[in-house]
């Protein structure tokens, strides 16, 4: 169908989006009163732009200092509008550190969170011991030697389906924790260790979490059998510190081909 010519009923338009930023200075992108936001402001550029109010539903909502590679919302409208107005207009007035990469009209039956069948994270971590200077906000600095090989080892304990309660934030809102973690890669590029993972959803901080472990591991502190143990726990006090949020990005989500959503981001400090 036409760009800005689909239609859920013989009013409503429902556009997908997909949506880059730099979350250093936002409380992340789920709305707070008297913070600063993504989801805030996503809403105010396409407001402007639709003349009406507009509310995105995300594909995964992401923490303070996180960031997004391709986030992926989708909202409904009863304007009709060209792809361009959502893409160039809508970053026209949206902050520096975010910027609407591409827009696609779509089917009722598409859904930015539940139509999703997996979401994808990078961890990068800058491993010298050296503080940075440069991209301070975009990695995580870990000055103790990391042993690749001893991540690895455990992160494949730790792949498959399972309760990683032991990997969820007190505050999580999830109903139940189970999940299945389908990649969950370890691997050194010079200064640089990349933990890459992806899982048909994760728990809050669950990435940051899995990364405290792997690193602790990575750094001699704990044996290699301790990812296993502390997932076998169910209990969120043996998994030892969260890894901070800097180095940590939304991928992207993963939809089935039928939607035909241009989501290939490019990843971050890939060498």
């Amino acid at each position: 169908m036409a760009a800005g010519s689909t239609r859920s009923d013989s009013s409503v338009f429902r556009w997908a989006l997909g949506i880059e930023y730099d979350g250093s200075g936002f409380c992340g992108w789920q709305r707070q009163v008297g913070q600063a936001s993504v989801q805030a402001a996503v809403e105010t550029a396409l407001t402007r732009i639709a003349q009406q109010a507009v509310e995105v539903v995300v594909a995964g909502r992401t923490d303070t200092g996180v960031h997004a590679l391709c986030q992926v919302a989708h909202f409904d409208t009863t304007v009709d509008r060209p792809e361009s107005a959502w893409v160039r207009g809508g970053s026209v007035y949206l902050p520096e550190a975010v910027s609407i990469r591409w827009a696609r009209p779509v089917e009722t039956a598409f859904h930015a969170r539940f139509s999703a069948t997996a979401r994808r994270y990078r961890y990068v971590i800058l491993n010298r011991r050296q503080r940075p200077a440069l991209f301070r906000q975009h990695y995580a600095w870990v000055y103790r030697p990391l042993q690749v090989e001893r991540m690895q080892a455990a992160a494949r304990s730790l792949l498959g389906t399972h309760d990683f309660s032991a990997f969820r934030a007190a505050a999580c809102q999830a109903r139940q924790p189970v999940r299945e973690l389908r990649l969950l890669q370890v691997s050194r590029r010079g200064e640089q260790v990349i933990i890459d993972a992806e899982a048909d959803g994760f728990l809050h901080h669950m990435v940051r979490n899995l990364a405290g472990v792997l690193i602790a591991i990575g750094a001699g502190e704990r044996p290699v059998s301790w990812a296993a143990e502390v997932l076998a726990s169910r209990d969120r006090r043996l998994a030892g510190t969260t890894a901070p949020p800097g180095g940590l990005y939304f991928v992207a989500p993963r939809y089935p081909d039928a939607f035909a959503l241009p989501i290939d981001p490019a990843l971050p400090f890939a060498g």
